[in-house]
């Protein structure tokens, strides 16, 4: 290997797969939510942290909005 590379001739690109990257957040959620994505996480044979992420993901794309009424 050399001892020196000259990388100033190169020309410089940025990143294409830099908007794939994702971004660790910290998030509270209850232990029900978390033990049924565990569940469907081992059928599927996926992580539960991909699934939730799949799963946001979708709900982003489609712009889903929640639908909810309280009770009074």
């Amino acid at each position: 290997m050399r001892d020196h590379y000259n990388f100033s001739e190169m020309e410089g690109r940025k990143n294409p797969f830099t908007k794939y990257l994702k971004q660790p957040v910290t998030i509270r959620i209850d232990r029900d939510t978390v033990t049924y994505f565990k569940a469907m996480s081992e059928e599927m044979g996926i992580p539960y942290q991909s699934l939730i992420n799949l799963y946001l993901r979708d709900c982003a794309i489609q712009e889903r909005k929640l639908k909810m009424k309280w009770a009074s």
